[in-house]
């Protein structure tokens, strides 16, 4: 699995947004949808990067599209 170190949860969250996904509700944790695939990210600061790494996968992209999203 990749991991992408230095993420904050806002950061994600804005380059998710770009990439289709819209937020379903908010908590402890973020859970975002684009209709087919449903993502949970953990309000920390910065998020794990392998968890990081794991929401991206599960969002279908790849570490260099997350990146340029950022």
């Amino acid at each position: 699995m990749p991991s992408i170190p230095g993420v904050s949860h806002q950061e994600a969250v804005r380059a998710l947004q770009k990439a289709g996904f819209n937020i379903v509700r908010q908590g402890k944790h973020v859970v975002m949808s684009n209709g087919q695939r449903i993502l949970t990210i953990p309000r920390a600061n910065p998020v794990n990067a392998f968890t990081m790494g794991g929401i991206v996968k599960d969002a279908g992209l790849s570490v260099e599209e997350f990146n340029r999203l950022r």
